[in-house]
């Protein structure tokens, strides 16, 4: 976490969470949801303007991790901001280097270690589990994904898609969540 917002959270402790104003999609892009968008329906089906500013992206990416209740949420100065999640709180980018080898990225910038697990839903999407984060692998990098399998270095899993909020510890919708 930032210097700057550790200063901010001892500074003014007491300001309210915000719900519902931005959004992770399956391929690891930050959404800002408005009033309007968050009316038009959950953040799967309305997503909002998608943030493209990179300064932006870097600081929510440094400032972001979960709460004791799976919730994740950006921490911006003295205000915890939730994030609805469209897949998990992770997207894996995966890449390799001129020797071969295989690199495993968060979409924060974070390098993975190895993979414990790997889990593969109903409808085709892989998820690594490594050390405790879960994360989907983004679409654009299956084709390395499959290597792995194919080289039996990854074995897949089946899992329901729906299950893995509970099984993995994490809230899709802390909005939906702290209004339930």
């Amino acid at each position: 976490m930032d210097e700057m917002v550790k200063a901010a959270l001892a500074k003014w402790p007491h300001v309210p969470h915000c719900y519902g104003w931005l959004g992770l999609d399956a391929r690891g892009d930050w959404y800002m949801r408005d009033d309007r968008t968050q009316a038009a329906g959950p953040f799967a089906q309305s997503k909002g303007s998608r943030i493209q500013h990179d300064k932006l992206r870097e600081f929510i990416e440094r400032n972001y991790e979960a709460d004791a209740q799976g919730c994740w949420f950006f921490q911006n100065g003295p205000q915890r901001v939730y994030v609805e999640l469209e897949a998990t709180p992770l997207i894996w980018r995966l890449r390799r280097d001129e020797a071969g080898a295989l690199h495993i990225r968060a979409h924060t910038g974070q390098e993975a270690g190895p993979v414990a697990a790997c889990w593969l839903d109903e409808a085709g999407h892989l998820y690594l589990q490594i050390a405790q984060s879960l994360g989907l692998v983004h679409s654009q990098d299956m084709a390395l994904a499959a290597d792995e399998v194919e080289a039996g270095r990854w074995d897949p899993q089946p899992v329901e898609g729906a299950t893995l909020p509970a099984r993995f510890g994490f809230v899709r919708s802390p909005q939906a969540a702290a209004h339930a």
